[in-house]
């Protein structure tokens, strides 16, 4: 009976049980026939097999107030009891939870509604980026604070890396955020571009915002490498030194990108032509590390592919 029930739309839900009331009423209560000692009939309890009374639960039903109230949902048949929890929104679910708590806490309550809200969150964004976050918003799902919006960028793959860009160019806040989020710890200089470009694309063309991003990376990638001086085979410097100097190696790591894998290049840049041409801008570098860059550029591929 629950899972016909759970078939069911709410208002057949309760014509049906409306009908039942009547029909086990008219047998009897739900029992059988028996002769009395006088000879008539005599109704026999109806026999109880599984679960509790269905006859006695809609009768309550039935009454309402005038009764004994509501049906304890524990009491009913567990679809049924999770299609009518089906109904509240995540307020109301929460309290529904601290008195039914095996059904109210059911992981298809909250991640069946919690699915279809990001789905549409994220649709929404797709298409209109402000909206997206307007929605995610209403919904309770996000708050208006740059922190919680890189959380939820950086975790969540469902969001159209064009309309991504497009906002975080107008929430530099975000930007800011989301940086910060990254660790780049022991990784390879190209290997941790990668990773950064993974999650926040770089534009299409050079201009403002990609000298932003580089920037931004670069002072992330000395505080999460303060032994990068070493690394570098630079002498001790301050920091800012050591920012340029990364910074200029992610411009030099993007145009070799760029050279090594575009088809219209013919004439493709050498090793020693490489090594030549980044320590003319940074000069403290190594041989030997610019010459790792071009070998893993070489072998594995664009930095923001």
């Amino acid at each position: 009976m629950g899972q016909a029930l759970w078939r069911l739309p709410p208002r057949q839900q309760l014509e049906l049980q409306e009908e039942l009331v009547d029909h086990l009423s008219d047998q009897g209560g739900g029992g059988k026939q028996e002769p009395g000692k006088d000879g008539g009939s005599q109704r026999r309890a109806p026999q109880h097999c599984y679960g509790p009374d269905i006859y006695h639960l809609l009768r309550t039903r039935r009454g309402g107030k005038e009764q004994h109230g509501f049906i304890d949902l524990d009491m009913l048949p567990p679809e049924l009891g999770i299609t009518i929890l089906s109904y509240l929104n995540a307020t109301d679910l929460c309290l529904a939870g601290c008195v039914w708590q095996d059904l109210g806490n059911d992981e298809y309550l909250w991640q069946g509604r919690l699915y279809l809200q990001l789905d549409e969150g994220s649709l929404t964004f797709n298409a209109n980026p402000q909206e997206g976050i307007s929605y995610f918003m209403s919904k309770g799902i996000l708050a208006d604070h740059p922190t919680e919006l890189a959380k939820f960028i950086f975790y969540t793959r469902r969001l159209n890396w064009k309309m991504l860009r497009i906002y975080l160019d107008e929430r530099r806040d975000v930007l800011d955020e989301l940086v910060t989020l990254h660790n780049f710890s022991n990784q390879f200089l190209p290997n941790a571009l990668r990773d950064f470009f993974r999650h926040i694309h770089a534009p299409e063309e050079r201009g403002e915002y990609l000298e932003t991003l580089i920037t931004k990376f670069s002072h992330r990638f000395c505080t999460c490498n303060p032994g990068l001086v070493h690394d570098l085979g630079l002498s001790p410097v301050c920091r800012s030194v050591v920012a340029d100097a990364v910074y200029v190696l992610c411009y030099s790591l993007i145009l070799l990108s760029i050279d090594l894998t575009s088809p219209h290049v013919k004439n493709k840049m050498s090793k020693r032509e490489f090594i030549r041409n980044t320590r003319r801008a940074a000069h403290n570098v190594s041989d030997d590390f610019v010459g790792h860059l071009y070998d893993n550029i070489y072998l594995v591929g664009h930095v923001a592919a």
